[in-house]
């Protein structure tokens, strides 16, 4: 038995309380698993996905119908648009950068809709090897872990109101659970609207993997993949839960209590993915591939600040 048998559990536990930040339990699970190691490294990635749909199941019992449907249609318009300017980038950037074409369109991916859960979704369409799998979520996994800082940080250094920086997070975050995590620490106002915009986005992660399948079978003349991507069930959820607080109202309060709690799971889902940051993982990541998901990310994120700093992106009423 290793300290790391006890000090992760106990770390964990930690997390459900309220004196640990969603920051904080990010840094205290990449400082044990780079330091001390982790042993429960397979676990932990099985239970990282069900917690993270149990924790945004849990943020819909505090939200609003009306609000998500409005939400959702206000900032579908710049989703779009950024989706595919993001793809066409992403994929020109890796001819300049000659990275492994798999790697370059997983890392392409995981920037424009939804990080690790879009990789995973398109790997299997176009038959993606191991390694370029693994490289794809390491280099999301550091760019998330650096934009749980990087963006609140800078959303006060703007003076970003809330909404303004739910959607930049939204936007320009890869990983629903880091965009959580972020605007958790910003504001309510900033959650819901990052939340429900980014969840929006998950939704293009089954057309875009049939497209992409469709495009590469076309390109290769050979039959996509049996397998099929990955559909995002936990947004059906989030949507559920929602309306029943909306349609129940009476039960707002348990509601409220639910949300709470979720919050909780999600500073804890933090912590395990901070954890999950072996050694390994680093030495996978390539030069290229690296500088191919830095670069593509910071032209994603400034790209996006800056409409919504001249008010393209911001309806009436914000």
């Amino acid at each position: 038995m290793t300290p790391a048998h006890f000090i992760i559990p106990i770390a964990a536990l930690l997390c459900l309380t309220p004196w640990i930040s969603s920051g904080v339990a990010l840094v205290m699970g990449l400082v044990i698993a780079l330091t001390l190691g982790n042993p429960y490294i397979l676990t932990i990635k099985n239970w990282t996905h069900k917690l993270l749909a149990i924790s945004i199941i849990g943020l819909g019992f505090g939200m609003d119908l009306g609000v998500i449907a409005r939400s959702g249609i206000e900032g579908l318009g710049i989703t779009i648009i950024s989706i595919s300017v993001t793809l066409i980038l992403g994929i020109l950037l890796g001819k300049i950068l000659k990275t492994e074409k798999d790697t370059s369109l997983l890392i392409t991916v995981g920037t424009a809709i939804c990080g690790g859960s879009a990789i995973a979704a398109v790997a299997p369409v176009i038959k993606a090897k191991h390694h370029e799998v693994t490289v794809s979520l390491g280099i999301v996994f550091l760019l998330n872990a650096a934009a749980l800082f990087i963006f609140t940080w800078a959303g006060h250094a703007l003076g970003l109101s809330e909404w303004r920086f739910g959607l930049w997070s939204a936007l320009a975050i890869h990983d629903t659970s880091s965009v959580v995590g972020a605007t958790l620490q910003y504001g309510p106002d900033a959650l819901d609207t990052g939340t429900i915009v980014k969840l929006t986005r998950a939704l293009w992660i089954i057309p875009v993997a049939m497209l992409i399948g469709l495009w590469r079978s076309f390109k290769t003349k050979e039959k996509t993949s049996g397998q099929k991507a990955k559909r995002p069930w936990f947004i059906l959820g989030f949507i559920l839960a929602a309306a029943f607080v909306t349609w129940f109202p009476q039960w707002k309060y348990e509601g409220h209590q639910i949300e709470m709690f979720a919050k909780r799971i999600m500073v804890l889902t933090l912590f395990l993915i901070g954890s999950g940051l072996t050694r390994e993982t680093l030495k996978n990541v390539g030069v290229r591939p690296f500088i191919h998901g830095v670069v593509l990310w910071v032209i994603v994120a400034t790209g996006s600040l800056l409409m919504i700093l001249y008010g393209i992106a911001e309806p009436m009423g914000h």
